[in-house]
């Protein structure tokens, strides 16, 4: 296999994550105050996004995808979160732009059909 170019290596152009960041060191056990914050963030990136029990999916360039979930946590640093721990999990596609609530309703869509429904469709 041929050495690559990383300079010459672009990133995906489009990418739908989904990631949970976990403020560590607060004051208090409950973290909704900082999720809060992520969540304006997100809201003020433009970024299409959706809070979930679990975390944040957030989708559009790559780049600016990576840069408000680095941003997350350098506000949280910033307001005197002195850790944050974030998983991020990541897909990207070359055949097609499809949303992440397409993704959703797709699979509803089978189980609306019932049994009937394949993982081919």
């Amino acid at each position: 296999m041929t050495p690559v170019d990383l300079e010459a290596l672009p990133t995906p152009p489009h990418c739908t994550a989904d990631f949970c960041l976990v403020p560590l060191g607060t004051s208090s056990a409950s973290v909704s105050n900082e999720i809060a914050a992520v969540q304006r963030l997100m809201k003020q990136s433009g970024l299409t996004y959706s809070l979930h029990s679990a975390g944040t999916t957030v989708e559009g360039p790559w780049d600016e995808v990576m840069r408000v979930i680095g941003q997350a946590h350098s506000m949280l640093h910033a307001s005197g979160v002195t850790r944050c721990h974030t998983d991020i999990r990541v897909g990207s596609r070359t055949d097609k732009k499809e949303s992440y609530v397409e993704k959703v309703k797709a699979v509803e869509r089978l189980l609306a059909k019932g049994s009937e429904g394949t993982a081919s469709e």
